[in-house]
């Protein structure tokens, strides 16, 4: 038996039925992740590299314009990608990181509450990136927003690392790899 927590259904549920893989994360939800991984490591590299700046702003556009997709397709998406199914209230969050302190976390079939603000925070984050660096291409702002603009991308790149700690983690704690998961798209779970 498995405790599966399921966001659409609103409720948790203890299944007799076995856990199998399921289609989760759609290509266009894989898509942009590994785009964004590409995208931040390449304009986090390129940024004090004068003669690669047209590089970095390309990677950091390119980040914008992967968020406004990502924007559309979690409101309209499929079920997994739908802000709708991981984005949780506050009381959520503090639960299943108890669960997940306790050794036993709870197991979502799409991303589990953590994992939905870490998004949430990085989709934020990027806006800020992309207008920033949009100020300082322009020469709109001063020298204070290279500042804000640098302190962005050390902020990003901390809440990935914390990302890229979390999976694994969870990935140990709940017995599945999630980053193959998020290659495939196909996580343990119930056809509902």
């Amino acid at each position: 038996m498995m405790k599966d927590n399921d966001a659409a259904s609103g409720t948790d549920a203890i299944s007799a039925r076995q856990p199998h893989l399921i289609q989760v994360w759609d290509l266009p939800v894989r898509l942009f992740h590994w785009l964004m991984v590409i995208s931040f490591t390449g304009a986090y590299l390129t940024a004090e590299m004068e003669d690669w700046r047209l590089v970095h702003v390309i990677f950091g556009y390119s980040m914008a314009a992967l968020v406004g997709f990502r924007l559309l397709w979690g409101c309209f998406g499929s079920r997994y990608a739908r802000f709708s199914s991981f984005v949780r209230g506050p009381g959520a969050i503090i639960a299943y990181l108890r669960s997940l302190a306790a050794g036993r976390p709870l197991h979502y079939t799409g991303h589990n509450p953590a994992g939905g603000l870490a998004i949430l925070l990085m989709l934020l984050l990027t806006i800020a990136l992309a207008v920033t660096g949009w100020l300082l291409y322009t020469e709109r702002a001063g020298d204070w927003m290279e500042e804000v603009h640098e302190s962005l991308a050390n902020l990003m790149l901390g809440l990935v690392i914390l990302h890229v700690v979390s999976v694994l983690i969870s990935s140990w704690l709940h017995h599945e790899n999630l980053v193959r998961a998020m290659i495939t798209g196909r996580k343990r779970g119930h056809d509902d």
